[in-house]
């Protein structure tokens, strides 16, 4: 008895893991404009929640399987992050702001293999150097590295491009 209460919580926070995973990939799609992959993953995401439901549903008189769906939710929403941020789909938009070393940060970002676009720009103590790029979300992290060794106090954000058209592509080696 006590085995199959338990197995049965399990199973439905497993469902649960899945499911909420699955729907946090999926709103990423959704953002990016991947229409028919957000689809594909909306289905399996009901279809998921609906045996998930029905068994909780069907067993509101154990505790159990209440604490391994609202458990499931939980695990399922931090493994859904997890795995987007190792998925890391689409692409980032990087402005890069330099006092003094601009044009050597365009062109170690350009030898890397990378697009740079380089502007002057007006900071609030004078001139500066603006350098923008587009690459890949997984490529993020080793391009902060090579803007870092060239100039450490560069000023830095980083933010997500919805959609990305022409351009300089890199093209991962």
């Amino acid at each position: 008895m006590v085995w199959t209460v338990l197995s049965s919580a399990l199973l439905i926070f497993a469902l649960r893991l899945i499911e909420v995973s699955i729907g946090t990939i999926r709103t990423t799609m959704v953002v990016r404009g991947k229409r028919v992959e957000a689809a594909v993953l909306g289905f399996l995401e009901v279809s998921i929640w609906v045996v998930a439901a029905s068994q909780v549903i069907g067993h509101l008189d154990t505790i159990w399987n209440v604490v391994g769906y609202s458990g499931g939710y939980v695990a399922g929403t931090l493994m859904g992050m997890w795995l987007e941020g190792r998925l890391a789909l689409g692409h980032a938009d990087i402005h890069i702001v330099s006092m003094t070393k601009g044009p050597e940060l365009a062109q170690k970002v350009r030898q890397a293999g990378y697009g740079a676009t380089q502007l002057p720009a007006q900071g609030q103590s004078g001139p500066v150097h603006l350098i923008e790029v587009v690459a890949p979300r997984k490529r993020v992290t080793h391009l902060l590295s090579l803007v870092n060794e060239v100039d450490a106090t560069s000023f830095v954000t980083v933010t997500e491009a919805r959609q990305v058209r022409h351009g300089y592509q890199h093209i991962v080696k």
